[in-house]
């Protein structure tokens, strides 16, 4: 598989208009013929998901692509076209596996497309952007009755190519200038099955008298939405995907917790169990990706030693943790292929979709959320503060061992990240009251983590020099300099604790 990162922007253009000359436009083009099969289940899971797939003959990137949402792009997964037309390839159903839920891929839509193809191009020759001037005949597929006729239009897309994202902008100016609109709809197939039809009224506002559950409920909903949007990143390895998705995940599990008296009995326990495995999941991967970055920083930043060759060091230790990573992430995709994980998603959603009058909710769930989850939130800040109290004693107390006191801190860590969830998900309601709490007890989590990530970093050194021999100077050296970054972080925590403990910040949980 190829990826590619596609930025572009879609024009609707009447036929026979002529288009403007932009700067740098090539005066001649050349025509492409080409034909896509689009595919998704029978009721749209892929284009619900703003994901699409096909297979696609002609042009010079034939083949089977898949296209998935990210950040201001489109990450475009590419295969070769294969010799079976009509069957998607194994690696891309496992990709899209948390959207189709096992429901087959079937095709959808024909696309034919009459393609005329101009670049914009520098002075040097050197290829900015590519302007595609599309006929498009479309034909649905799965319309039940009389088959429908075949759609006609012609549109515009200009995609960037070699070209910073400013070009992007400046060709959209003149486009505009000279009037040519804005595509009405997201993609060619959204338009040929019209799923670019106006969207549904947004749900009413949130609000302090609005049901508890709604608010709760419309938090675990964005969890799982951010979870299944990774998923397919994450199989890839795209960086960060797999962070994204544990936070997620742990969203879910810590609001599960924190207002365990909306849910019926046994709904919150069971869940949490489920996504404390798939945490843990993502966490093996997730632990081996920062140990690789942050280890291979630090080895970059030590002084050289005499005798010793710093880039063979480098270059060994970088191995080594790369493996640790690649087994890792094998680990992960195996939960991820599990019937168990995908139960999880379905029971996720379930619950999510529920109405607030039966189960899994429990009758707290309907009654004002002003009534009910301050309180709650109230209750978390109060198992947080007795938590650093119990770390501050261990650690002031000479019989306490080193590493006990390292694990209260660690305990008092996960108690701060729950109550920064718990005020990052009544934000939406309580604004600016919640935002302040969560971000102060989040520079507390920080600095604690920062504390944690140095105790796991000696533990992993320790471990990889008794593995791997010739790299135990290196790796000595490396537990030195982490030995110094926990003191420091350990000296940040009285700072954060001083700024998170401000009483101002709890007004709102009275």
């Amino acid at each position: 598989m190829s990826t590619h990162d596609e930025v572009e922007l879609k024009y609707d253009v009447e036929e026979g208009a002529e288009l403007p000359a932009l700067d740098g436009l090539e005066a001649e083009g050349r025509t492409l013929h080409l034909e896509a099969v689009y595919f998704d289940t029978p009721g749209q899971r892929l284009a619900a998901a703003r994901v699409t797939l096909r297979r696609r003959t002609g042009g010079d990137d034939a083949g089977w692509h898949l296209k998935l949402p990210v950040a201001g792009a489109r990450r475009e997964v590419r295969l070769p076209p294969g010799r079976a037309a009509r069957r998607v390839p194994e690696q891309l159903q496992r990709l899209v596996a948390a959207l189709t839920r096992g429901e087959p891929l079937v095709p959808v839509a024909r696309l034919t497309t009459a393609r005329t193809v101009r670049h914009v191009v520098d002075d040097g020759g050197r290829v900015l952007a590519e302007v595609a001037d599309d006929r498009v005949e479309a034909q649905r597929l799965l319309a039940e009755g009389p088959v429908p006729e075949p759609q006609v239009w012609r549109e515009l897309e200009v995609e960037l190519v070699e070209g910073e994202r400013d070009l992007l902008d400046a060709l959209d100016a003149q486009l505009r200038a000279h009037g040519v609109a804005p595509a009405g709809h997201g993609s060619k197939l959204a338009r040929a099955l019209g799923t670019d039809a106006p969207a549904a009224p947004a749900p009413a506002a949130l609000r302090r008298r609005s049901p508890a559950g709604a608010v709760v409920g419309a938090h675990l909903a964005a969890q799982v939405r951010q979870l299944v949007a990774q998923d397919p990143l994450v199989r890839l390895d795209e960086p960060d995907s797999v962070h994204k998705a544990r936070v997620a995940t742990r969203r879910a599990r810590s609001a599960l917790k924190t207002f365990r008296p909306l849910f019926a009995e046994g709904v919150p326990e069971r869940l949490r169990a489920e996504l404390s495995w798939l945490a843990d999941e993502l966490g093996g991967a997730r632990d081996a990706e920062v140990m690789r970055d942050r280890l291979a920083g630090a080895v970059e930043r030590l002084e050289p030693v005499e005798g010793e060759d710093p880039a063979a060091e480098r270059e060994r230790l970088r191995a080594a943790l790369e493996a640790d990573h690649r087994r890792a992430h094998d680990e992960l995709l195996l939960a991820l292929g599990s019937e168990r994980y995908l139960a999880l998603l379905r029971e996720l959603e379930e619950l999510v979709a529920a109405p607030l009058d039966g189960a899994p909710w429990a009758p707290p769930a309907a009654e004002p959320a002003r009534e009910v989850l301050p309180a709650l939130v109230r209750a978390t800040d109060r198992k947080l503060r007795k938590r650093v109290a119990a770390a501050y004693a261990a650690d002031a107390d000479p019989a306490v061992p080193p590493d006990e006191a390292d694990h209260l801190f660690h305990e008092a860590r996960k108690r701060a990240k729950e109550a920064r969830y718990a005020g990052e998900a009544l934000q939406p309601v309580w604004g600016s009251d919640a935002g302040a709490y969560a971000a102060a007890v989040e520079g507390l989590q920080e600095v604690l983590g920062e504390h944690q990530d140095s105790v796991v970093v000696r533990r992993v050194l320790h471990a990889l020099a008794g593995r791997e021999p010739s790299l135990g100077f290196t790796c000595g050296r490396l537990f030195a300099a982490e030995g110094e970054r926990a003191a420091a972080s350990r000296a940040a925590v009285d700072a954060a604790w001083e700024a998170a403990s401000r009483r101002h910040l709890r007004r709102w949980l009275r």
